[in-house]
């Protein structure tokens, strides 16, 4: 069955795609419930990272489902319907206030790149295989998916994985710089846990403020709002968990941070 799932540990919450039968192939109604799924998640003040990754150990997400992709490549209407309905999921790792983690093993390709690129950090496994295959499909990708590769792994390592649509794997996505970290297979969800939950042990507003400070400063527009970004830096150095910071030193122990 092509569903979203959502697991819960703590204030880490996973979500995953699952549709194992197409190496996790998102469609449509999927691509819908991932964006309200994020939504969700965004809304409840107990979650403090979310993890996003593939149902199985054979890949995180292959694309998109290609028999579904061909119903709705039938007119120009329907591609401007299709790219209307994409774009917001894809967005949505970005626009999250919270820190988003992709988790990937295996496929990468397609959809499942750049989702995995609109999140904050992504980590893989050995074994992860990645391509950007819109050339091999004719497919005009958007200029808003293309400035994400370009700040992400730079204008020339863009370029090479969509003008080749070539393969490449987890060795040189991490010279790239799009994955921080690759692991063996077996380590992969110890290392991704330990690591979101250091992120859920800081501070909220911190988090927040560093967050949106990242955005504005990667935003291709020009129109960077660095007046929202200070009321954020603001709000941390009059919150209770900056006062909770500075006890939790002082006493040498560890912060409690309520993200107020």
């Amino acid at each position: 069955m092509a569903e979203i799932l959502t697991r819960r540990d703590g204030a880490i919450a996973t979500l995953v795609i699952s549709n194992p039968a197409k190496h996790n192939a998102v469609t449509p109604d999927m691509w819908r419930a991932l964006d309200e799924t994020l939504d969700n998640l965004e809304r409840d003040s107990s979650v403090r990272v979310i993890v996003l990754t593939g149902d199985g150990d054979k890949a995180f997400v292959s694309g998109a489902d290609i028999a579904q992709l061909r119903k709705s490549r039938d007119s120009t209407d329907a591609v401007d319907t299709r790219h209307a309905q994409s774009l917001a999921p894809y967005m949505a790792p970005m626009k999250c206030t919270k820190p988003t983690v992709a988790k990937i093993r295996g496929i990468c390709m397609g959809g499942g790149l750049g989702l995995a690129a609109a999140c904050d950090i992504r980590f893989c496994s050995e074994n992860a295989v990645f391509r950007m295959p819109a050339a091999r499909l004719g497919i005009g990708y958007s200029h808003e998916g293309v400035a994400r590769y370009v700040n992400l792994i730079g204008a020339a390592n863009t370029l090479d994985i969509f003008l080749s649509a070539r393969k490449f794997g987890a060795a040189e996505a991490l010279r790239m710089g799009f994955v921080l970290r690759v692991l063996p297979a077996a380590e992969l969800d110890r290392e991704v846990q330990e690591y979101c939950a250091m992120i859920a042990e800081n501070a909220p507003l911190s988090l927040l403020a560093v967050k949106r400070s990242v955005s504005e400063t990667l935003n291709m527009t020009g129109e960077r709002d660095i007046a929202a970004v200070q009321a954020l830096i603001d709000s941390c150095m009059e919150s209770g968990d900056y006062k909770e910071g500075r006890a939790a030193f002082m006493e040498k122990r560890k912060p409690v941070f309520k993200g107020r």
